[in-house]
């Protein structure tokens, strides 16, 4: 199964997204802003190819889906929550938006868990791809300059 996380939006404490599954749109999403230096918690995840699995999460005490081989992150997950507050650099899927982040988190992640999952379980592997928006550069240097 592939999916895209194309981020779409900068805005002043999130990252705008949408994710599709195959080409379809499946959610919105919410991450933390996109930063050229790390800060802990507060930074979405870099672009790039990443393998998707599910395991148990002891913070969350359920089965969430997993990002594999991010570099210079450990423990990104796919789980709900509204706002980059919820993040921790994480990507949270959404129904709607609203200035500060996605609507309707727990119904989006549901719908987009049942899939993941049926997934792995007819032997699949799921891979993710991150896409930054055009230009990043300039959203991230207008950002900060301001």
């Amino acid at each position: 199964m592939n999916l895209l996380l194309s981020r779409q939006e900068q805005l002043p404490s999130w990252t705008r997204g949408s994710l599709f599954i195959e080409g379809r749109h499946e959610c919105y999403t919410c991450e933390d802003e996109i930063r050229e230096e790390k800060v802990a918690g507060a930074t979405a995840i870099p672009p790039g190819h990443y393998q998707v699995i599910i395991t148990d999460s002891p913070r969350f005490k359920r089965r969430l889906p997993i990002l594999l081989a991010v570099p210079g992150f450990s423990g990104i997950r796919i789980h709900s929550g509204n706002t980059s507050k919820d993040t921790e650099g994480c990507i949270l899927p959404g129904r709607g938006f609203l200035p500060t982040g996605v609507t309707q988190s727990l119904i989006a992640f549901d719908l987009l868990f049942a899939k993941l999952n049926s997934a792995l379980l007819n032997g699949e592997e799921i891979w993710l791809e991150i896409k930054n928006p055009s230009p990043a550069k300039t959203l991230i240097q207008v950002k900060e300059s301001s």
